[in-house]
């Protein structure tokens, strides 16, 4: 793996930081939290004619024939705007599993629609668990959501909790049992039929987060996306690509979190003096600067080998473990050099602080992704 972007990648890289510098300031990320769909449908149009929707779909479906690592440096400088909006659960989520396992027919229908920004696209994956945790129960067991045969039909009965942008959605990709033993499939449902029961979530990041619940929903047997009963191989490749996507997001979040405290040390004057020049402010600052460029690092060769097909089960953990602890150190620290100020909502350390701690969580914490490597070890 070249530890260097290409040319064209950092022009990629750029273009997206200009972009959303411009289109994406802090104010408005907070008129997008307290909205109820959460996003612009101008700026997500616009997200479109860039390219980006499309970005690491084949040419032959509208897309931009790039690859996951290209995606991984658009998803590092979302994260460093904290971009509000679908892509995430439209692109990671929906698109990219549409890819990996429908039919031709299938991805004939939806990738032009889901690549031209038509139509929002989410995976209603996380199962309910005893302490309502998102991602600590990622096994073939946990999925209680049934689909039952019934004259061409499923019927689909049970709840998704944290699944994100479902209220805006047009099409939920749901992971269901149709076989007690481990009999995983996943369909394609209408997210509009109005037997679907929504309710909009509260949540610490400030994105928008449905409960789901079926009930006696019939979905047509022609919606099955690849195989009936076989696709829990294909759902944790789902997770591990989305937990290296939100990893991606993350490291976004850091590297901004460690730019304006850099800021701030070199700015904030105590003693006639900055504060920046004191040896522990400096040492602060280089401890948030290696957990940072470590959690980069080990987020990039997962990307990478991902975008190259490579096995790389321990190397998502890794990275997802790493992320996980690092952001907690990175954050506290960021606070306790910024003092006051930082807490204050008008300041925009916040917006980072919250959606670093919904990070943590997501797809799996840290002693999650510890059992994952100490099980690729031989433990």
């Amino acid at each position: 793996m070249k530890l260097t972007l290409t040319e064209e990648q950092e022009m990629l890289k750029k273009t997206a930081r200009d972009f959303l510098t411009d289109k994406c300031p802090k104010t408005f990320v907070k008129q997008m939290e307290e909205s109820e769909t959460g996003y612009s449908r101008e700026l997500w149009q616009e997200m479109a004619e860039l390219g980006w929707i499309g970005l690491a779909f084949p040419e032959k479906y509208g897309g931009g024939d790039m690859n996951f690592l290209d995606l991984a440096i658009l998803l590092e400088e979302m994260g460093r705007a904290c971009l509000p909006g679908p892509f995430f659960s439209t692109v990671v989520l929906g698109g990219l599993p549409i890819l990996d396992v429908a039919s031709e027919e299938h991805k004939q229908e939806y990738l032009p629609k889901l690549i031209h920004a038509e139509k929002i696209f989410t995976l209603a994956l996380n199962e309910p668990t005893p302490y309502l945790i998102w991602g600590q129960n990622y096994d073939v067991s946990s999925v209680t959501v049934t689909a039952i045969p019934d004259e061409g039909n499923y019927i689909l009965n049970g709840t998704k909790p944290f699944v994100p942008d479902a209220h805006i959605a047009d099409y939920l990709l749901c992971v269901t049992r149709t076989k007690p033993e481990n009999g995983i499939t996943i369909f394609m449902i209408d997210a509009k039929n109005t037997q679907i029961n929504y309710t909009l979530l509260k949540s610490i990041a400030g994105d928008k987060l449905c409960e789901v619940v079926f009930d006696q929903l019939p979905v047509p047997k022609a919606n099955i996306l690849g195989r009936l009963d076989q696709q829990w191989s294909a759902v944790q490749k789902i997770i591990e690509r989305a937990a290296v996507a939100k990893c991606c997001e993350m490291v976004g979040n850091l590297q901004r979190v460690l730019e304006m405290t850099l800021n701030y040390a070199k700015e904030r004057k105590q003693f006639d003096r900055p504060i920046g020049s004191f040896q522990i402010i400096q040492h602060y600052c280089a401890d948030m600067a290696t957990d940072v460029d470590s959690a980069r690092f080990s987020t990039y060769q997962a990307a990478w080998m991902l975008s190259k097909g490579l096995p790389c089960t321990k190397e998502v953990a890794i990275a997802k473990a790493w992320i996980g602890e690092a952001s907690q150190r990175v954050i506290n620290l960021a606070h306790q050099i910024h003092g006051a100020i930082g807490a204050t909502m008008e300041h925009e350390l916040h917006h980072y602080t919250r959606r670093v701690k919904a990070g943590e969580l997501t797809f799996g914490d840290a002693n999650f992704y510890r059992e994952v490597v100490a099980k690729e070890m031989g433990l």
